[in-house]
């Protein structure tokens, strides 16, 4: 039981809880949520999430807070992202009021897995969607399965706010101008592995990917979206139709507009590296990772300190993370209350 787990030394790294959620979409309807133990799942082997791509997931978390209550952080958000991701891969999308139904209900049922507050580790929920028909010719499914499971985790990287070396990658592009960059889709992340294999070899934990069809802007982050903080104090993230849209960095957004900094979403040249004080990749599984120097061919940019983070994004990962775990106000109502233990 939860009760056994280290709870101060989780990585971020699957462990198995007692209960996952599922509900199908089949004769043109969803059906009821599903309540399994069983972490094995049967499919045909035609079904067109093995062969045709048609597979998604999402990625959100649950915390025990202050108050000792359980909450997830912007599910609504996750929601819309995978109605969006579904639409582009003409799936079936699932109702906003089912993906909530289904994270609030292997929430309860997995609430001796939801990490004390304190810990600084939170309940991971990855929801997944797939296509189940059998086709052998390219054909959109007729039925559908949303799943959701669920998993303590701790920092994506072991030695949590730490800052980080970067490699700009180009010998291999992670999304295509008007692909599937901006959606969730499972394929994506497939496209990325060996470029990120790539950088992880040359000794980088993270690569920077560039725009696909020019390599002269930034697009995101092997995982996670960029960041910046310009040398006269704006917040600076890329305007591309091949970044996912974090749920992270629009909060953080928002957080630097309450804290006063100009936000900017453009276009942003690698040249511009040379202006930024500091750089972070943010998602929800790292919420912000401090990037202290990236290396583009023969030029490496730094910024800062190289092991210090710098104190804008210091700022906002503290805010963010009271907000998450109840030390802060949660003025935008971004906290979506599961249970009161």
């Amino acid at each position: 039981m939860g009760k056994n787990i280290d709870w101060k030394n989780l990585g971020f790294q699957y462990l198995q809880t007692e209960y996952y959620v599922k509900c199908e979409f089949k004769n043109r309807k969803w059906g009821d949520i599903q309540i399994c133990t069983d972490p094995h799942i049967s499919l045909h082997i035609a079904a067109t999430c093995l062969h045709y791509g048609q597979a998604c997931f999402e990625g959100l978390k649950a915390f025990g807070r202050k108050d000792e209550s359980i909450a997830m952080f912007r599910p609504d958000q996750n929601a819309q992202r995978l109605i969006s991701t579904a639409r582009r891969l003409v799936m079936e999308p699932p109702p906003q009021e089912l993906f909530l139904s289904m994270a609030t209900k292997l929430i309860l049922l997995n609430k001796a897995y939801v990490p004390p507050y304190g810990t600084g580790a939170s309940l991971y929920v990855r929801p997944f969607l797939i296509g189940t028909s059998p086709h052998i010719g390219v054909h959109a499914s007729e039925e559908y399965a949303l799943i959701m499971l669920a998993s303590p985790m701790g920092a994506y990287y072991k030695d949590g706010f730490y800052p980080v070396k970067a490699y700009i990658q180009e010998e291999y592009d992670r999304a295509a101008p008007k692909g599937v960059g901006d959606v969730k889709a499972g394929g994506n992340y497939a496209a990325g592995m060996m470029g990120d294999l790539d950088g992880q070899k040359k000794g980088f934990p993270i690569c920077l990917y560039l725009d696909s069809a020019t390599h002269l802007y930034i697009d995101e982050f092997g995982t996670s979206n960029f960041l910046a903080i310009t040398k006269d104090g704006k917040y600076a993230t890329p305007d591309s139709s091949s970044v996912l849209p974090s749920v992270t960095n629009h909060s953080l957004q928002d957080i630097a507009r309450d804290f006063g900094l100009t936000v900017e979403r453009r276009k942003i040249r690698v040249s511009e590296l040379a202006d930024f004080a500091e750089v972070g990749a943010c998602g929800t599984a790292v919420v912000i990772t401090p990037v202290s120097s990236i290396r583009h061919g023969d030029r490496v940019y730094t910024f800062g300190k190289e092991n210090e983070a710098g104190a804008t994004l210091m700022r906002l990962y503290n805010e963010i993370t009271g907000i998450q775990y109840g030390e802060i106000e949660d003025r935008h109502g971004w906290m979506y209350r599961v249970d009161a233990a």
